[in-house]
């Protein structure tokens, strides 16, 4: 398999019956409609597990959905049967929303092969592929989890980027949330963004038809953002879950040095000791 972080419905149709295969259905609902039922029960992928991103993070924390600590993470993977040196596929009920979250954590700990369906579940049942409501009893893996730190932010790190000018921050919320002219959907955050940070908001990625762009057309869009693709970035969004959107994207296009700030806005809006802008304009 290649270097690039997406996978098409026909090669993932191909390769179903791949003994080293798994497949995970993400999912979080959206923060516009907590109560949004998951598909899972009723239609998924055959064999695919579900992976839930409030579920599956560290509950000590305020936060939602942080990253969990490795051995938590580790133990999740091992009871859904997810193991070391398998090819993971993740895909999510929306398209491009939780799964390339699920995609960045599984990286992030240490998961080498692992990739996001391009066009997600959507794609797959408008082609008519099959669905299944059996839940796979699958055995336990071993699962090694070795956290990369350099791939996650915290708001210390985020303090020290804007202070010493030393990475990009890219937020991935629309423009109205970014300028502060929209409220967060949050309850108690202020709204605006950091000093310095750019907006892209993750929906230009993706195309009309639910696919991800293509490469050449993702380059200029980073561009126009004001991105320097051979300069590190730090990508933000509301809590952490669709700015991995931007990291695949930063990934399909090359880019190494990346990191994900997990507290994201829910962190840094929600503080009365941190900078904020607004540019109603």
């Amino acid at each position: 398999m290649s270097d690039h972080p997406l996978v098409s419905t026909q090669w993932l149709a191909d390769h179903l019956e791949s003994p080293d295969l798994a497949v995970i259905n993400a999912w979080m609902p959206p923060v516009t409609h907590p109560d949004a039922p998951p598909v899972y029960p009723n239609a998924h992928v055959p064999g695919a597990v579900f992976f839930d991103v409030n579920e599956i993070c560290d509950k000590t924390s305020d936060l939602p959905h942080m990253l969990p600590q490795p051995h938590v993470f580790s133990s999740a993977m091992r009871k859904l049967g997810i193991g070391d040196g398998q090819t993971i596929v993740v895909y999510d009920d929306f398209g491009f929303y939780s799964a390339p979250r699920v995609w960045w954590t599984l990286r992030t700990m240490g998961a080498e092969r692992v990739f996001v369906l391009d066009g997600g579940f959507p794609k797959w049942r408008a082609e008519n592929r099959p669905v299944t409501d059996d839940v796979p009893r699958k055995p336990q893996s071993h699962f090694t989890s070795r956290l990369n730190h350099g791939a996650v932010a915290d708001l210390a790190e985020i303090r020290n980027t804007i202070r010493a000018s030393s990475r990009q921050i890219l937020d991935a919320r629309s423009v109205d949330r970014f300028s502060g002219v929209a409220p967060e959907p949050r309850a108690g955050l202020r709204s605006g963004h950091m000093p310095s940070a750019l907006n892209l908001p993750f929906t230009r990625l993706i195309n009309e038809s639910g696919t991800f762009r293509t490469k050449d057309e993702l380059k200029q869009i980073y561009q126009e953002a004001g991105v320097d693709l051979e300069k590190p970035v730090t990508t933000t969004c509301g809590s952490g879950v669709t700015a991995a959107i931007l990291t695949l994207g930063l990934t399909v296009l090359g880019a190494r040095d990346l990191a994900l700030y997990d507290g994201s806005w829910t962190d840094w809006g929600g503080r009365e000791d941190t900078e904020i802008v607004s540019d109603p304009s």
